[in-house]
This record gives C-alpha cells, structure tokens and sequence, in this order.
C-alpha cells in the first residue's frame, strides 16, 4: 500500500502538477498586482467611481417585504476585471514571449544549412536504374565505349 503510494507520489505528472500550482500563485500574485495598483486606479479615475459593486443596482420588492438586490454593476465589474487580467497577461507576459520564441527560432534556423529532403530507398533504387541504363546506353563517363 505504501509502495502505491510512494509510486504515486513520486510520478512526473504529479510533480509537475505541484510545481504548476506553485508557480501559478505567484504568477496570480504579480498580475493581481498589476491589475490591482495600475489598471484599477486608472480605470477608478477616468470613470470616477470607487466601486462598480454600487453603481447599476436594482432592488426587487419580495412577496414576504424583503428587498432584494440585482446588482448588475457587480456583474460588469467581474467582466471588466477578467478582460483587464487578461490583456495583462496577453500583453504583459504571452506576447512578449512569442516574439521572443519566433526571434531564437529564426536565429536558430538562420544558423543551420537548409535540410535536403531525406533520401528513402525509392531514390535511391531509382539512381541505380538510371545508372543501369546509361550504362547500358553505353553513355560517356560509365567505362563503355560509345
């Protein structure tokens, strides 16, 4: 039983899963960050507003006298923030990236010859013919004279 465990713990998926996890905090930590210090305060100033939680409520008169509260404010602010964390992560870290992945990919391809299509025993079968018959020909260059 033990074994099957230790097995289990000790598999690559399972530390891998673990370092993921790990990494995936901090990196939710410096985009929270980024979010929360940079893009919140600008958004905050240019709409002049504290909180979208407040703003676009309506309130619905219960059959029992309660009121209850739609806040569509709140939802908006949801959409906002998730389309905010994701340009920072596109534009912060995913972009930025990929430039730099296609820039060693050309550095690397400009560095290395161009590869020639491999040769397959096809070819290679179809040069000894070739040759079989010029030599049969009697062609310059295979021995025979003309």
């Amino acid at each position: 039983m033990l074994k099957g465990f230790k097995e289990f713990i000790l598999r690559g998926n399972v530390i891998d899963l673990a370092v993921a996890v790990v990494i995936g905090a901090a990196f939710t930590a410096v985009v929270n960050s980024i979010v929360n210090n940079l893009f919140n305060p600008l958004i905050g100033a240019l709409f002049r507003a504290d909180s979208l939680d407040s703003a676009f409520v309506w309130e619905i008169s219960t059959t029992d006298g309660e009121i209850a509260e739609v806040k569509f404010g709140a939802v908006l602010g949801a959409i906002l923030t998730f389309l905010i964390v994701a340009a920072v992560v596109y534009f912060v870290f995913v972009l930025p990236m990929n430039i730099l992945k296609e820039r060693a990919e050309a550095r690397r391809q400009a560095g290395e010859p161009k590869a020639e299509d491999p040769e397959t025993e096809l070819t290679v079968l179809a040069e000894i013919r070739d040759l079989l018959a010029a030599d049969r020909r009697g062609a310059p260059g295979t021995g025979r004279p003309e």
